[in-house]
C-alpha cells in the first residue's frame, strides 16, 4: 500500500506540489519549475499522484506512471468545493489531495497517446468544418446585400456559383472577384475536410471496436472514432445509463421530498460524442418518417406521440446504452425486432 499522496497543480512553467500522508498529515509543499518538478517526482518513492484534469494532464499521467507512481486524474469541478477561502496554486494543490481522499470520489481515466492522436485528428476536422461554415456564411451575407437569399447548407454551393457567374443580377466586379475568392477558399477547406474524413474512415477500418460500433444504425466511422478517442473504457461505467449520463443524455433532476422532477437533458458530459449520436439518431428518425418502423415497436410508439427532436434525443440515449452493452459483451449490434422474433 502506498502511504503517500501527492497533489499536483499543473501549469506551463510553475508546478505546485502538495505531499501528504493518506490520513492528511502534510509532509511538504513546494513550488517547482518544470525541470525541478520532473527531478523531484522521479526521486520520490512510488506514491499515489493526483492531478487535476487539464491541459497536458494526460501527458504527465503517462510520464509519472512510467516513474512507478499510481496516477489518477480528478475533474476540476470536484476540486473547487475543497478550496479554502483564497484561491492560489498552493490552495489548489491542497484541495486536490483533500478531494482525492473522499471515498466516493470519481476520477478521470488517463488517455493513451493513441487516443490523444485520434482526438487531435477529430478536432482538426471539426475546426476546418467551422472555418468552411464561416466562409459560406460570409458569401451568403455578401449576396444578401444584393437581394439574393441563399438557403443554409453546404449543398447550396452550386446554386451560389450559378448566381455569381450568371447575369441575372448586377454584381459589381469587385464583389464578383471577392465571391470567387471565397469560393476558392471554400473549395480548399472542402478538400481538407475530405482528406481528414478519409483518414478517419481508414482508421475505423483497422479498429475492431470501431467496426463493431458501425453495425449499429446511425453510427458511422466518424462517430465510432470519436467514441474511441474521447470515451474511457466501458468497464469504468457500472451500466449503460452511467455512460449515457457521462455523455449528458439523461435529464437533469430537480427532485425533493420524494417527488421526482426531471428537466431537459443535462448536456454536462462529452459534447462531441453526444452531438454525433443525436445527429445519427435524427437520421434514423428521418428514415423512419419515410419508411415507418414496425407497428408496436419502441420507435413507432414514441414517434406517434412525441416531437421528432425529442425522439432523436431519446433514441441517442438508447444508442449510448446499447454501445456500452456492445463493447462490454464484445458483440455486434442486434436488431431488437429480429431478436424478439427468434
Amino acid at each position: 500500500m502506498k502511504d503517500t499522496m501527492i497533489g499536483i497543480d499543473l501549469a506551463k512553467n510553475a508546478f505546485q506540489v502538495h505531499v501528504a500522508s493518506m490520513t492528511g498529515h502534510v509532509k511538504c509543499r513546494k513550488k517547482l519549475s518544470r525541470g525541478q518538478f520532473f527531478r523531484f517526482i522521479t526521486e520520490q518513492p512510488p506514491a499515489l499522484v493526483i492531478i487535476e484534469a487539464c491541459g497536458s494532464a494526460h501527458y504527465w499521467a503517462r510520464e509519472l506512471a512510467k516513474a512507478g507512481h499510481d496516477v489518477k486524474l480528478i475533474a476540476p469541478q470536484y476540486v473547487r468545493p475543497f478550496v479554502k477561502r483564497q484561491k492560489n496554486d498552493a490552495a489548489d494543490a491542497e484541495a486536490i489531495v483533500i478531494a482525492a481522499r473522499q471515498p466516493e470520489m470519481r476520477f478521470v481515466q488517463p488517455k493513451t497517446s493513441e487516443q490523444q492522436a485520434r482526438a487531435a485528428l477529430f478536432r482538426a476536422r471539426e475546426r476546418v468544418v467551422r472555418q468552411r461554415t464561416e466562409l459560406v456564411n460570409a458569401l451568403r451575407s455578401m449576396l444578401y446585400e444584393y437581394g439574393q437569399v441563399i438557403p443554409l447548407g453546404i449543398g447550396r454551393i452550386k446554386q451560389i456559383k450559378a448566381v455569381i457567374e450568371g447575369d441575372e443580377i448586377d454584381l459589381p466586379e469587385l464583389v464578383r472577384e471577392e465571391c470567387h475568392d471565397l469560393l476558392a477558399q471554400i473549395g480548399e477547406q472542402t478538400a481538407r475536410i475530405e482528406k481528414r474524413t478519409k483518414r478517419l474512415t481508414e482508421l475505423s477500418r483497422h479498429s475492431k471496436s470501431a467496426r463493431r460500433l458501425q453495425t449499429m444504425p446511425g453510427v458511422g466511422p466518424v462517430t465510432a472514432l470519436a467514441i474511441e478517442a474521447f470515451a474511457p473504457a466501458m468497464e469504468n461505467f457500472r451500466c449503460g445509463r452511467d455512460f449515457a449520463a457521462w455523455l449528458g443524455l439523461v435529464p437533469r433532476q430537480f427532485s425533493s421530498g420524494g417527488r421526482e422532477r426531471l428537466g431537459r437533458v443535462s448536456k454536462a458530459g462529452q459534447a462531441d460524442i453526444r452531438r454525433l449520436l443525436i445527429i445519427g439518431a435524427m437520421a434514423c428518425v428521418n428514415w423512419a418518417s419515410r419508411k415507418p418502423p414496425k407497428a408496436g415497436s419502441w420507435l413507432a410508439r414514441i414517434l406517434s406521440r412525441k416531437p421528432r427532436m425529442l425522439v432523436a434525443v431519446a433514441l441517442a440515449n438508447k444508442m449510448a446504452r446499447t454501445i456500452w452493452a456492445m463493447l462490454i459483451k464484445n458483440e455486434d449490434y442486434r436488431d431488437p425486432a429480429l431478436a424478439a422474433a427468434m
